[in-house]
């Protein structure tokens, strides 16, 4: 799977299908849609618009990309929004959709979106970022070999849903660089604690410390103990286990291929990138102590010196484990974006 968010200018954009937010009527539109025109050649295309006639809210077209550098052009056919009561937002959906279901009729390897109906048709940017979001994902979990670019043109169009990220900021202010990051056990104390825990019989508390979780009734302390001698490898397919997910259900929402997947299989001693292990946080909905402990075995740990770090954390103490809902904060605020 691929996807990335860039910003640029989308009649600079090199994919075999271009998208834009088209007029209903085969007339030339403002913002994107009359951009589109001049660099793929008003004339030409125009035409081969008037050919296709009127286009309802919600469906799409294509045309030839012409002067553009992609071999197809979507026309679709956004909402304006008036005030969410009017079928906005399922139009909104319907164009992503659509767009999406014409790749595999066109055979084309990758596409380019802009964020479609947030210029002149006013919709309000962070629920339509959502709106994108779901249905790319949504198309990525079953067609791994499409590359999916979301185009934004300048910083200030790419808005942050308040419900998720209303505290990303204040968070960030407070716990990026400055402060030590603190961590409850240390790698040389932590078998102590353990030790010390299981001779007062506390057994509760050892569950919780280890998995991160609830205890499983069936689990006997000593099992629970041996957990903490696990490499990486066995620490992950022992969760993926305990979750009861299937192989292609893990790696697709950790945004891990099959090939590497593959291999943290076959190799008892495999050393994952760090992306990878935050990606199989997400797809295990680890907490944060869970999130830390399966790092360590990693060789890794966060960082307040990292905005990247800091981003993660707040989202895993927000209970926010959508890979593509991470990749919004990480873009917003100019970190590298988690692999699709």
């Amino acid at each position: 799977m691929s996807f990335t968010i860039v910003r640029n200018d989308i009649t600079k954009i090199k994919a075999d299908i271009i998208v834009i937010s088209a007029n209903p009527k085969p007339i030339i539109g403002g913002g994107t849609d009359s951009a589109v025109y001049e660099v793929a050649g008003v004339d030409e295309l125009l035409k081969k618009r008037k050919e296709i006639g009127d286009i309802q809210p919600g469906d799409v077209a294509y045309t030839e990309a012409f002067s553009l550098d992609a071999k197809y052009i979507i026309h679709a056919v956004a909402p304006v929004w008036i005030d969410g009561e009017h079928d906005e937002r399922r139009i909104l959906h319907s164009c992503y959709r659509k767009s999406l279901e014409l790749v595999d009729e066109l055979g084309a390897k990758s596409i380019a979106f802009p964020l479609l109906a947030t210029g002149v048709y006013g919709f309000p940017k962070d629920q339509a970022l959502s709106i994108a979001m779901e249905e790319i994902h949504t198309y990525l979990i079953s067609h791994d070999s499409t590359k999916i670019m979301l185009v934004v043109f300048d910083k200030e169009s790419f808005v942050l849903s308040k419900d998720r990220f209303g505290g990303l900021e204040a968070y960030i202010d407070e716990n990026y660089v400055g402060k030590q990051s603190r961590k409850e056990y240390s790698s040389g104390r932590r078998r102590h604690r353990y030790v010390e825990l299981r001779e007062r019989d506390y057994e509760q508390e050892i569950r919780q410390i280890l998995k991160g979780g609830p205890p499983l009734p069936d689990e006997s302390l000593d099992e629970l103990l041996d957990v903490e001698d696990m490499t990486f490898q066995q620490k992950l397919l022992y969760l993926i286990d305990e979750e009861g997910l299937k192989d292609s259900e893990f790696y697709k929402c950790a945004g891990i291929t099959k090939q590497v997947f593959s291999n943290i299989r076959s190799n008892e001693d495999y050393q994952p990138k760090k992306e990878t292990v935050i990606g199989a946080i997400l797809a295990l909905k680890l907490d944060i102590e869970g999130a830390e402990d399966l790092l360590e075995r990693a060789g890794f740990a966060f960082s307040p010196a990292s905005k990247f770090d800091v981003i993660i954390t707040y989202c895993i103490r927000h209970s926010i484990y959508n890979i593509m809902e991470v990749n919004e904060a990480l873009f917003k605020y100019n970190q590298k974006i988690l692999k699709i």
